[in-house]
């Protein structure tokens, strides 16, 4: 009897372990209601871009966020300030570098609650093939089934390469860039 009982309990804490998996793996980013976007300052003056190909794979686990994982890929590629003569450039080595590095990425090592919604993601981003550890707030809030998380990263594109050549003269274009993200994601459980 108690052979069964103990076997019971395994087999029942299997099974709510697989269902937490199955519901973590059913997470996915609803690109249609995400974002990212950019925004430095060029003599003095904000300019402002887009991404608009990017993807996440996500496994948070609103209980035990600390063994959440991020992994969020932007194609480079489809960087886009709205006028074509910018955009012709971005993908040039001196900016973006498309042909060989055609995405940049960011990979989370921890996720640490703070309480109200927000966390403190702790990760690895990775551009132009310069990786450098970043801490990023986030915000989630949800409506529905959607779960959106939204955040700013700040970043020195010189750390990363970015406008590399004659575009390292700071007095053309600020050293500073804000990344503003927008997420929506489903499968997300209750905060």
């Amino acid at each position: 009897m108690r052979t069964l009982f103990k076997t019971s309990v395994v087999v029942a804490a299997l099974g709510a372990a697989a269902i937490s998996n199955l519901a973590l793996a059913d997470q996915a980013l609803v690109p249609t209601q995400s974002a990212v976007h950019f925004e430095a300052k060029q003599m003095g003056v904000p300019i402002k871009g887009q991404f608009k190909k990017f993807d996440a794979k996500i496994s948070f686990d609103t209980a035990k966020p600390e063994t959440s994982k991020i992994h969020f890929t932007v194609d480079t590629g489809s960087a886009t300030m709205g006028a074509k003569e910018t955009d012709a450039e971005l993908p040039k080595a001196d900016w973006f570098n498309v042909a060989k590095f055609p995405q940049a990425s960011f990979d989370s090592s921890a996720v640490k609650a703070l309480g109200s919604g927000k966390y403190q993601v702790d990760g690895t981003l990775t551009i132009k093939g310069n990786a450098q550890k970043v801490s990023l707030p986030v915000q989630l809030t949800q409506a529905g089934a959607t779960t959106t998380a939204t955040g700013t990263l700040p970043l020195k594109r010189l750390t990363f390469k970015i406008g590399d050549g004659d575009w390292k003269d700071t007095s053309m274009v600020a050293d500073e860039v804000n990344v503003q993200f927008k997420l929506a994601l489903t499968g997300v459980g209750k905060l």
